[in-house]
């Protein structure tokens, strides 16, 4: 891969200050693509875009509103348009849990998926855009401390191949995939999740990570989104759904 692979392209990435989506930007603009990166924060933010340069536009604002979402696709009209802004699910068992906890990934997560992919077939996007959603591996073995994180995440699975079915019908030529992350400590989100899932089988942090090896990192996942920006050979004739783990990416088939 040469820094000139996405050359003249526009990427907007979601919950770009931190975690996944800042490897992602850095990925993104280290293959040349100009970066609109959208987060709520202003600090992590900008010192973001201190580090990658004129390449990073950093624009502060909520990813869950529609107006935004509406506002930046319209101005920007990215080729690369990745949605990671997600919240950190409150831990604790469901009967630790309030509806408004619960439900707190459903209303950050999957809503912003939600808006973001509505708006990006209404334009629509140009044909051979992506549109790349990131749900979890928790979507495949659930989540029984994280309140609703595992059927928010489920639900931006769904969304994605609904809205690539869309595109199919309409020859709209977008490619929509969803990616899950397999747990990683390397997140915040992930550091806390995998404490709480280690104490809960008596375990310490170390013990229970053994499963999870070879770690996956967000580099990893920055340059995994990349590959499949660069993918020539998608399609949108299907969905495309893919686990990511310390080993790679793994397409999933049901």
């Amino acid at each position: 891969m040469t820094t000139t692979d996405l050359a003249h392209s526009t990427a907007l990435v979601t919950g770009a200050s931190r975690g996944f989506g800042r490897a992602v930007a850095t990925e993104l603009t280290a293959s040349g693509a100009r970066v609109i990166g959208v987060a709520r924060h202003a600090e992590p933010l900008h010192e973001l875009r201190n580090q990658l340069g004129n390449q990073l536009l950093p624009v502060v604002g909520d990813a869950t509103d529609a107006d935004l979402a509406r506002k930046l696709i319209e101005e920007h009209n990215p080729r690369i348009l990745v949605l990671n802004a997600g919240a950190t699910p409150v831990m604790g068992s469901v009967r630790e849990q309030t509806w408004e906890s619960f439900s707190h990934n459903w209303e950050v997560d999957t809503q912003h998926v939600f808006h973001w992919t509505r708006e990006a077939l209404r334009l629509p996007l140009a044909p051979g855009s992506v549109v790349i959603a990131l749900s979890s591996g928790a979507v495949l073995r659930g989540s029984p401390l994280s309140g609703g994180y595992a059927g928010a995440k489920a639900a931006i699975r769904f969304i994605s191949a609904y809205a690539a079915e869309e595109s199919r019908r309409d020859t709209l030529g977008i490619r929509f995939i969803a990616l899950l992350p397999q747990l990683t400590p390397a997140t915040d989100l992930g550091t806390t999740a995998v404490a709480a899932y280690a104490a809960d089988e008596g375990l310490d942090v170390d013990t229970y990570l053994q499963r999870f090896q070879p770690l996956l990192t967000p580099q990893q996942v920055g340059k995994a989104i990349v590959e499949l920006s660069i993918d020539a050979e998608a399609t949108s004739e299907h969905e495309l759904a893919y686990l990511i783990t310390g080993t790679g990416l793994h397409e999933l088939t049901s």
